[in-house]
């Protein structure tokens, strides 16, 4: 929740300094990026659909969690000296361990202005729970926009993983944060991380090399977005603080962003 209104308050702000980061040539949405991806290419505005949004969950029950698991998921996704691919299985197989029927993260991909894929490319990241590989949607893998976004958003040992053709799938950002390798080729990346904050910059680091000459910029929430977001970034209180705290900070990064974006 947090993630989302913080990327959807950043975009609107830059937007309203002209960069519109839907305009980009490829999109590439991991977790919260696949909700404002989706939405920034169905051209929607942001701030309607977080304020819509925030009323329908106002005085939503907080998630209730397995912390054990979880914070064991986190673990093995953030052990820098463990090999990632083993790392993946083993927070698929806790996430495995996970029932339940999934309403509230399929209730955020069916809040999507639209569930056609969008014309312009879009790339939406989930993780195999059972083999720990990088799956990467598109218009084309034959998968409803709305199932693609849920498995992207579906946080290890939080929600249950979201079944596709038969397997499982949780979070993107499993695989990565931002997973930004996927816009090599391109010559211009954005890079917005809103858990930047949290995790490891080497992986990041990896993924900017294999970008090779691309001018980039990339960034995640600063000090005062932080302190909004709190510990429990699955607040449903927290749409509207953090989008408002995206909407201010793009003051702040939008000469970055443009020395880039223009």
């Amino acid at each position: 929740m947090a993630g989302i209104g913080w990327e959807a308050g950043l975009a609107t702000g830059l937007r309203e300094k002209g960069i519109d980061l839907g305009e980009a040539d490829l999109v590439v949405g991991t977790s919260a990026g696949s909700v404002v991806g989706t939405m920034l290419r169905q051209r929607a505005d942001l701030r309607e659909l977080v304020s819509q949004v925030a009323e329908a969950e106002a005085g939503a029950a907080p998630m209730v969690v397995d912390m054990e698991k979880a914070m064991q998921a986190f673990m093995f996704m953030f052990d820098a000296k463990a090999d990632p691919a083993t790392s993946r299985r083993k927070v698929g197989e806790l996430a495995m361990q996970v029932t339940g029927d999934g309403s509230r993260l399929a209730m955020i991909a069916d809040r999507l202005p639209s569930h056609e894929w969008p014309d312009a490319p879009l790339m939406i990241t989930a993780v195999d729970a059972l083999d720990g590989s990088l799956r990467v949607w598109q218009a084309g893998s034959g998968v409803p926009l709305p199932l693609a976004v849920a498995s992207s958003c579906c946080v290890p040992c939080v929600f249950p993983p979201v079944e596709i053709d038969g397997r499982p799938y949780i979070d993107g950002g499993v695989h990565s944060i931002s997973n930004a390798d996927l816009a090599a080729g391109h010559d211009r990346v954005v890079i917005i991380e809103p858990l930047a904050h949290l995790t490891p910059r080497s992986v990041l680091r990896a993924e900017l090399e294999r970008l090779g000459e691309a001018r980039t910029v990339a960034f995640g929430p600063d000090q005062p977005a932080i302190e909004a977001f709190g510990t429990d970034v699955l607040n449903p209180g927290l749409w509207l603080p953090a989008f408002e705290a995206g909407l201010r900070q793009a003051s702040e990064v939008a000469d970055q962003v443009a020395e880039v974006w223009k």
